[in-house]
């Protein structure tokens, strides 16, 4: 699963609901069909962008399921997992019964907490399920090099590990030490702005959101990337995807928002975010519109 993970580009679905904000499977279904036909290496389900952090256990079940059946064994199906020690239990071990590939760990709920209880708690969920599991490094849960290594020795099924924080160094530091133990996954918010100096250190993939409603340009990006095309990935950056990154910083939660305002952009809607996000205004998914529609 890990190796299948490092050799090509992520897709994190949205989470489709209805407009009772309900999940609304039958279209989460067809969108994962989707993105299928553009041939990402895996799919994970109920991540950030998937709006994990609102979904509650029977609702992650669900959506799990859905993407794990949608997808059909034709790639690797990972979920998102987190909150609390038990509670992250719960979670992992339900993303193992709704047919999951693996598991994303993301930080504990709201605390702040030392190396050692960070290694615990993940060395608790590890513990919980056969999947494998990519640690989340981001927000209260950043590790370095020595603390990953000491997690790694701890949990065997520890495969992966995602960036979330930027810190070249660190994660420069990470790859280093660790070499091919692990698959290491760019995880920053449009990772697509990290991409070309991260493969140089060995970060071989990234998390696509970009990639939900305009996957052919997601792809043909992380083509230029790995062949190290410069000019092809300047050239993308310049005209789409940072004026795209200056309406997504026009407001708390946009990362996920301008994701589900640019499938509306395309026609394929997800319906809104829940609370407590919030949609781009009239003006900014006009402007988002204008934008997509120079890459249709």
């Amino acid at each position: 699963m890990a190796k299948k993970v490092g050799e090509g580009l992520l897709s994190f679905p949205v989470t489709h609901f209805d407009e009772h904000l309900d999940f609304a499977e039958q279209p989460y279904r067809n969108h994962i069909a989707w993105l299928l036909e553009h041939r990402p290496a895996a799919l994970f389900a109920a991540g950030g962008t998937g709006e994990f952090f609102s979904l509650t256990l029977p609702e992650f079940s669900r959506v799990v399921n859905a993407a794990v059946s949608a997808a059909g064994g034709r790639v690797p199906v990972l979920a998102g997992c987190g909150y609390g020690t038990r509670t992250a239990i719960q979670f992992a071990r339900a993303a193992e019964e709704a047919g999951a590939d693996g598991i994303l760990l993301f930080p504990p709920y709201l605390l702040n907490a030392e190396p050692a209880g960070l290694i615990e708690h993940a060395r608790a969920v590890c513990s919980s399920t056969s999947l494998g599991v990519v640690f989340y490094n981001r927000d209260n849960a950043i590790l370095d090099e020595s603390a990953i290594g000491k997690l790694c020795e701890k949990c065997p099924s520890l495969v992966g590990f995602k960036d979330g924080c930027g810190d070249v160094e660190l994660i420069t530091r990470i790859c280093a030490r660790l070499g091919d133990r692990l698959v290491y996954i760019g995880g920053l918010p449009t990772a697509e702005t990290f991409a070309l100096p991260y493969l140089d250190i060995g970060v071989t993939t990234y998390s696509s959101a970009i990639f939900n409603f305009l996957p052919r340009f997601a792809q043909d990006f992380y083509a230029a990337v790995r062949r190290n095309d410069r000019i092809a990935v300047q050239t993308m950056l310049r005209e789409f995807v940072l004026p795209y990154i200056a309406l997504r910083r026009r407001r708390k939660g946009y990362a996920v928002s301008i994701v589900k305002a640019g499938m509306r952009a395309v026609g394929r809607s997800a319906g809104p975010v829940r609370p407590p996000l919030v949609e781009l205004d009239p003006a900014e998914l006009d402007q988002l519109r204008m934008l997509i529609a120079e890459r249709c």
